[in-house]
């Protein structure tokens, strides 16, 4: 996965993350994309309806990058 540094995390658009009122899980590209999956139940400090938000941001980034997704 390419190494986000903290300059170019802030540069990247709020609309590209998971979680874009935290500014959590970006979703730049497809390693990004699998990351924010695979790191999707540890999120804290969201709310449900954040959180079925961030599951179709990140389903539609999936998409987009040819990443598969399983919801189990």
């Amino acid at each position: 996965m390419s190494k986000l540094t903290e300059a170019k995390r802030d540069k990247i658009s709020t609309t590209q993350f998971a979680f874009p009122k935290q500014r959590k899980e970006p979703l730049e590209d497809a390693a990004h994309v699998r990351n924010a999956i695979a790191r999707f139940d540890q999120v804290t400090g969201v709310t449900q309806a954040e959180k079925d938000a961030a599951w179709k941001r990140i389903k539609t980034a999936a998409k987009k990058f040819g990443v598969e997704v399983k919801e189990d």
